[in-house]
């Protein structure tokens, strides 16, 4: 097996490696340490079942499963993120993974199964750089806050559809409003990473409502600035894992009216910290 950074900041590409077959448990102990130094790892030509892709992404511990996404027949931990001229992506900002959950997911399996000819990449930045490269001040100013994340806002554009809050009635029933820290421990490093998004952070609590969005606008600039990220090529076939905890991702969206499809799990992470 052969490591290849991809950018200074996070990412590395893994060759040599065949995901087809079971992984031996010292094996899954490296990817775990390799998923630790380098935040997201990819794989090329690893034609998994959805089968799989489950038993992959278990390695990082018991699964999740998504209020409002599709599934596949007989796996319903294998999410379907799919993009078409009909029903275009909706998604557009950087994220984390559902950290509208008490316990967000610790990492993400994605493997690309319908891919543009043209564009369709994915953005990864290191919430890990980001929290390292502010200013001492800033760190202690945040240092102790709390955010609110929604899963209302992150799928505002749904519940707006006709028929889009009776839909997803149950998922907004059985996901409330959650607390988390804004500056939050990675439990496997112990490094510390900036725990905010613009997808499902609503606002900081104890704040005033004018301080808390002009808090979280440089946050979320300062996240995405380039030097915190890299860039995935996805071809058929190609294999993402990422660290859910420590890293934003974000889809470029500039293949319409091509289709892209993507299929998703995630392991259950610890409550932030």
């Amino acid at each position: 097996m052969h490591v290849k950074r991809v950018a200074g900041a996070l990412g590395a590409e893994i060759l040599g490696i065949n995901l087809v077959e079971s992984l031996a448990e010292d094996m899954q102990v490296e990817i775990r340490q390799l998923l630790n130094e380098h935040e997201v790892l990819f794989f090329r030509d690893q034609p998994i079942e959805p089968a799989q892709q489950r038993d992959l992404a278990s390695i990082f511990g018991p699964l999740q499963t998504h209020p409002a996404y599709g599934t596949i027949d007989g796996f319903p931990e294998v999410m379907v993120l799919e993009s078409t001229k009909e029903k275009p992506s909706k998604i557009e900002v950087w994220h984390s993974d559902m950290t509208f959950r008490q316990h967000p997911p610790s990492v993400t399996v994605l493997r690309g199964i319908v891919i543009p000819e043209v564009g369709g990449d994915t953005l990864f930045s290191s919430m890990t750089t980001a929290y390292d490269t502010l200013s001492t001040g800033m760190q202690q100013y945040l240092d102790g806050l709390v955010a609110v994340h929604d899963f209302t806002q992150g799928f505002k554009e749904s519940l707006a559809e006709p028929g889009g809050r009776e839909r997803l009635a149950d998922a907004v029933a059985a996901n409330p409003p959650v607390r988390h820290p804004v500056i939050q421990t990675h439990p496997e490093t112990g490094k510390k990473v900036l725990f905010v998004n613009a997808l499902f952070t609503s606002h900081i609590e104890g704040l005033p409502p004018l301080e808390s969005a002009e808090i979280l606008r440089f946050l979320y600039a300062h996240a995405a600035l380039p030097e915190h990220t890299c860039r995935f090529n996805w071809r058929p076939d190609s294999i993402v894992m990422w660290d859910n905890r420590s890293t934003h991702h974000k889809p470029v969206n500039d293949f319409f009216p091509a289709t892209r499809r993507l299929n998703r799990v995630v392991s259950e992470g610890d409550m932030p910290y």
